[in-house]
């Protein structure tokens, strides 16, 4: 076997990566980049390989920079099998979809201006008939059923607790030297968050790729994000002002209304309006509600006691474009959570547009942002904050809140680790800018494993 190293590597987004074996290319996601624009664009057109060439895609979740490319590689004449979980194929159904709509307006507004400029128009990535085509081309594989998606390599998903139907696969293949197992954990999650169950530990494994997100970092509890949210709504309550959460729609939003819900019916916060401004957030939490089989012991008491997970008076979830241009002449107190949770497009960019000015109000990062992101350079006062092509003076309070993340941290996944026993000959650190890699690497290394090596964009390793 041969596995190269595409996509999300030395960086977090575009996860990418392609095993060969046994004269079979396999896939293993299939991401967008995301950052800085030109570049982002170039990289995720251009695929690093021959599309028509792969024979299977398996895909670990639903996260657009692990998912998204998927429309473009259909689009350059893949036509295998993608295998996901049944509720990441619902899932793609929602996010793929909404990601092409934005990726065409995206095109539409640059073309506008290289119109003017004389220049040649860009291409869209896909089209809407390419995600149809996507979705026709899924196979559905339940968590803990082992499938064989070429000769002699087969997966089996384990529930990775990051986010609706989320999985750690071990990849079973023969090789030259008998069998091995490979482990890809996509994006590792947490234990003891809600909603979701806690990750499933994998075993005997032979090679492991694993992301390093939180690689040399530390999530705070559990209860600092009740204490954080709770502050922040009494502060925005006082200034009669705005609390602004860009969130991802897929789980982080679901956990901020599961929190803020407990936080109402514990009568620990008044009750302000609360704003879900996103119809893929809408649709999303549509999803949670039908796959209850992925639910913790938690949420599952919730429902038996009569109660809604993902609703609570004063929540409002919002769809029409006229109701969300609506709050920004609102006067507050109030809640807006809003998507992209990096503040590279959506509803999200109006928010902030129309509050990052006025210093009552707070905007709250509630997830990872990665470099040459919008969010970055928020989090970092980078200023001017430059939106739609308008720069803005950043005066409005900014605060994050780690706890909520849905990756696993530096000690969560040292921790998966060892349970999941010595055996790992080669360990690949990937998903993870390179300060993180490089830590968690040397963690790695400390823990027992053999060999690990932070690979190179585009850099081949026969196993």
């Amino acid at each position: 076997m041969k596995i190269t190293f595409f996509g999300a590597v030395r960086e977090v987004t575009g996860s990418m990566h392609l095993i060969a074996v046994n004269g079979s290319q396999v896939l293993l996601d299939c991401g967008l980049c995301q950052g800085k624009r030109k570049e982002a664009f170039e990289r995720n057109r251009n695929l690093p390989f021959d599309a028509g060439s792969i024979d299977a895609c398996v895909l670990s979740h639903a996260h657009i920079d692990h998912s998204g490319n998927l429309p473009t590689l259909v689009n350059r004449g893949f036509t295998g099998r993608i295998f996901a979980t049944p509720a990441t194929i619902d899932l793609c159904d929602i996010m793929l979809r909404d990601s092409v709509h934005l990726q065409l307006k995206d095109v539409e507004y640059v073309n506008k201006r290289r119109a003017r400029q004389g220049k040649n128009l860009f291409e869209p990535l896909a089209l809407p008939e390419d995600v149809d085509r996507v979705m026709e081309q899924f196979e559905s594989v339940p968590y803990e059923m082992r499938k064989e998606v070429v000769p002699g390599l087969e997966i089996t998903f384990h529930d990775a607790g990051h986010i609706l139907g989320s999985a750690v696969t071990t990849i079973d293949f023969k090789g030259k030297s008998g069998a091995s197992r490979l482990l890809f954990t996509g994006d590792l999650g947490r234990k003891d968050m809600p909603i979701l169950k806690d990750p499933v530990v994998a075993h005997d494994v032979d090679y492991l790729v694993t992301e390093s997100t939180y690689g040399n970092r530390l999530h705070p509890p559990r209860e600092d994000v009740r204490r954080a949210l709770k502050a922040l709504i009494w502060k925005v309550t006082e200034r009669r002002s705005k609390l602004v959460i860009p969130s991802f729609s897929v789980g982080r939003t679901q956990q901020l209304v599961y929190f803020l819900r407990e936080l109402y019916e514990e009568g620990e916060i008044p009750r302000l309006p609360v704003y879900v401004d996103s119809p893929l957030s809408s649709r999303a939490t549509e999803v949670y509600e039908k796959h209850r089989e992925c639910y913790d012991q938690e949420a599952l008491r919730v429902i038996r006691e009569g109660d809604e997970p993902f609703t609570f008076r004063g929540l409002t979830y919002i769809t029409e474009v006229d109701d969300s241009k609506a709050l920004n002449d609102a006067e507050g107190p109030m809640v807006i959570i809003s998507a992209s949770g990096m503040c590279e497009g959506g509803r999200i960019l109006h928010h902030l547009k129309n509050s990052i000015e006025d210093s009552r109000n707070v905007i709250l990062f509630v997830g990872y942002q990665a470099e040459n992101t919008l969010g970055r350079r928020i989090v970092q006062h980078q200023e001017p904050i430059r939106i739609f092509g308008d720069e803005y003076k950043l005066r409005a309070e900014v605060h994050s809140i780690e706890a909520l993340s849905a990756h696993a941290d530096r000690n969560e996944l040292l921790d998966y680790f060892q349970q999941m026993g010595p055996k790992v000959r080669h360990a690949f650190v990937v998903h993870g800018e390179m300060e993180e890699a490089t830590s968690f690497s040397e963690a790695l290394r400390q823990l027992g494993a053999r060999n690990v090596m932070i690979p190179e964009r585009g850099q081949s390793v026969g196993l």
